[in-house]
């Protein structure tokens, strides 16, 4: 193993990182492991029994870091901590938190080094020649990060603290990291669903330090080349939808239900922020906040993952879930401990698999543009898109049987597959990647796997949950994200998409649509160039209905008579 000073993956998130290092190690300095043993021992050495002294101490131990690029936390953050832990949660939970949890954080602290010099040694033998170590995975850099949980825990043990550098986030488009913000909000303005966020999170470490959890979780950066290239999957133009040949996949209708309550091990999609995480460490409340408040090791990816472009996606596999709740946005509450029982992979992920895809923001009528169209159906393209099953499925570009074990070379100008070539006739090339046990080659993410792949489960055909993808604050059109949604995962050779509506009133006739849509055996293309008149339509103000309404109008119709009648006294 090289070492820790001439490595390429950690030399990216020094910057990023509390910790110094040596000749060959990393490591606190010795005032930092100080104050970390003296909370180790529990309030009757440290004194630290409130939510004020916490925060005391959490100050001390950022002022021994002496580092930089350490700016001041939020200017009310303390109030924030004094608030939750000395006045919002009962006596009892803040004798266990003080006792128990801040001495088990202390020590998890602590460990830090030692768990991320293990993590970089492991890293260089968990893939032939593929890196997973926790690095900056910078936009358009395709690649993925396996963490442990328990390094993940002490990662998130230092976002606690507010011991993440944040003077250069900014200028590599990163995420916020440290709770300052988090607690921060709760004391300038108090609500009820910001004090359950800050619920959620404290119930992982209770969970987290009475019982380590030993599994991963992978975290991959996800890249449509915006240039042509043979053997890659690049960013399509317009004309590769409109000619796709792909036929429409089966589409089940949930009129009631939750995503992350699927339990048919398919792709969980998050409706992101291009900045992963969204609001989850500030005052937001949605669908992505509420993800990443009941799973909070999604949290540790904001550490190393800069803000999504338009051809990238994120997919995180193995973050397990550790809260119930209920409602949505401000009346969303912690409801109690979540055991997850999903199995594992052989990688001891929990499978779990979620990809971020961010949706147009304040879409207006702008969404109806055919720029637009294309830009939401890539994005959703690349976050579906799953090579490892790229031989169990047709391919992702024509319709047809099994590809088997060959790799496709691709038409420049409309990205159709021209040529295949058996695999040991492939052309060779620097980025090419073999996955599904090294039985199908496609240059797509850009980096080599020739033993294994990481993908969760090789043997099955993983279908895709979703909802109303960008259709709340960002503004989005639900009838047209819909199927858009339905095109993407079809095209992306997905078996199925299971869509939870929630309910809500422009999707009533969603099962009728997509029902008499697969009757009459639409491929991908008919989909598109469908949508793609009927926007046109809406743009140019030559209609105001909806689009399943001018798809179906003599259905609508009856409908609304029917409607009509059942309303009349």
């Amino acid at each position: 193993m090289e070492g820790m000073e001439n490595r390429e993956d950690l030399k990216s998130m020094l910057p990023f990182l509390p910790l110094l290092l040596g000749s060959s190690n990393l490591f606190w300095p010795s005032q930092v492991v100080k104050s970390l043993e003296t909370l180790s021992k529990g309030p009757l050495y440290s004194k630290v029994d409130s939510g004020e002294l916490l925060f005391n101490a959490i100050s001390h131990i950022r002022d021994s870091l002496a580092l930089p690029s350490l700016q001041p936390v939020a200017p009310f953050a303390h109030g924030g901590y004094a608030l939750f832990f000395d006045e919002l949660i009962s006596r009892a939970e803040a004798s266990k938190w003080f006792e128990e949890v801040v001495p088990a954080l202390a020590n998890l602290l602590l460990r830090l080094p030692s768990l991320l010099e293990s993590h970089y040694q492991d890293a260089d033998y968990l893939f032939n020649g593929v890196g997973t170590g926790l690095r900056l995975l910078g936009s358009q850099e395709a690649g993925i990060v396996f963490l442990g949980q328990e390094l993940v825990a002490a990662l998130l043990t230092c976002a606690f603290f507010c011991l993440f550098p944040v003077s250069d986030r900014g200028s590599k488009r990163l995420p916020t990291i440290n709770f300052d913000n988090l607690f921060e909000d709760i004391y300038e303005s108090y609500s009820k669903k910001q004090e359950n966020k800050i619920k959620c999170i404290m119930h992982y470490f209770e969970r987290i330090c009475s019982s380590m959890p030993e599994g991963f979780v992978s975290f991959e950066r996800k890249v449509l080349l915006l240039e042509q290239l043979p053997l890659c999957v690049s960013y399509p133009e317009a004309d590769f939808w409109s000619k796709s040949v792909v036929s429409l996949c089966p589409f089940e209708v949930h009129s009631s239900g939750f995503i992350e309550d699927q339990s048919n091990g398919a792709l969980e999609v998050d409706f992101a922020n291009k900045y992963l995480g969204g609001g989850a460490l500030r005052s937001g409340c949605l669908q992505e906040e509420i993800r990443f408040m009941i799973s909070p090791e999604l949290i540790a990816g904001m550490l190393f993952l800069p803000c999504m472009e338009d051809n990238e996606a994120i997919e995180i596999v193995g973050a397990e879930r550790f809260s119930n709740y209920t409602g949505y946005a401000s009346s969303f509450c912690f409801s109690g401990d979540h055991v997850d029982k999903r199995n594992v992979d052989g990688f001891r992920r929990c499978k779990t698999r979620i990809v971020a895809i961010d949706a147009l923001c304040r879409a207006g009528m702008r969404q109806y543009k055919c720029t637009y169209l294309l830009r939401e159906a890539n994005k959703a393209f690349c976050g579906f898109l799953d090579q490892s099953n790229c031989d169990h499925h047709k391919s992702p570009f024509q319709d047809g049987g099994s590809q088997g074990s060959q790799c496709m070379e691709t038409d420049k100008d409309t990205n159709v597959v021209v040529k295949d070539f058996p695999m040991d006739e492939a052309p060779s090339t620097s980025v090419e990647i073999a996955m599904n046990r090294g039985e199908y080659i496609n240059q797509v993410i850009g980096y080599s796997d020739k033993k294994g792949s990481w993908c969760l489960d090789l043997e099955d055909k993983i279908g895709i949950a979703t909802g109303n993808w960008g259709c709340g604050a960002f503004g989005g059109d639900p009838e047209l994200k819909t199927m858009i949604q339905w095109l993407a995962a079809s095209q992306a050779a997905r078996p199925s998409v299971s869509y939870y509506t929630f309910g809500i009133k422009s999707l009533q006739n969603l099962n009728q649509v997509s029902q008499w849509i697969l009757s009459h055996e639409w491929t991908v293309g008919d989909l598109w160039n469908m949508l793609v008149e009927y926007s046109s339509r809406r743009f140019n103000k030559e209609t105001n209905l909806g689009f399943f309404a001018w798809l179906l109008p003599t259905l609508f119709a009856h409908d609304a008579k029917m409607s009509n009648l059942t309303s009349t006294p």
